[in-house]
């Protein structure tokens, strides 16, 4: 079966999945050569019990059009992570977790999908973009950020910290990371 790569990127209130809030959800499907198969988004009720974390409560002043979208139209965690996982079975293939970085954006979604749905159609298939590049660029991982990264693996998309805009960004850049390595081989 086909893997499908479910580009994620999450918004919370905290660094901690289940002590804080995640605040926002969007994925981007792509099939590896780059089709953009399908998108999820949604914005969470914040979970009862949970306190913001106050280093990323002043970061959010920082972003007022990001938190603007993520604080609309919001649904119970039960429902959208209900929604979620539907929209993960319907793809034509094995879904593969790909976040920039996934060592936040994966414990959420994990957390979220079990405490919600009692499944996680992921298992633990999950890629972190930057630890990608460093094995493609063959240099450290702490020098392997985006600004190191070629040119020709960015598509021209926007970073707005709005989940889903940036999931599709992500997605697009694993993609091209993915093409050039298997050009690499050939």
């Amino acid at each position: 079966m086909q893997e499908i790569y479910v580009s994620t990127d999450v918004e919370t209130d905290g660094p901690v999945a289940g002590k804080h809030s995640m605040l926002s959800l969007g994925s981007a499907a792509f099939s590896p050569d780059k089709t953009l198969l399908g998108t999820f988004s949604a914005n969470f009720e914040t979970l009862p019990g949970a306190l913001p974390d106050p280093k990323t409560v002043a970061w959010w002043a920082t972003q007022p059009e990001a938190w603007k979208a993520c604080r609309q139209n919001l649904e119970t965690p039960q429902n959208a992570m209900k929604h979620y996982l539907d929209w993960l079975r319907s793809l034509p293939g094995q879904p593969v977790f790909v976040a920039y970085p996934s060592a936040f954006d994966f414990p959420f979604v994990y957390w979220y999908l079990l405490e919600f749905t009692g499944e996680n159609p992921f298992g633990y298939s999950a890629i972190d973009i930057k630890t990608y590049a460093m094995a493609l660029l063959r240099q450290p991982y702490r020098t392997c950020g985006k600004q190191s990264m070629p040119t020709a693996w960015f598509d021209p998309a926007p970073h707005t910290h709005v989940a889903l805009d940036d999931a599709i960004e992500q997605g697009r850049l694993f993609c091209n990371m993915l093409q050039a390595n298997l050009a690499a081989r050939d």
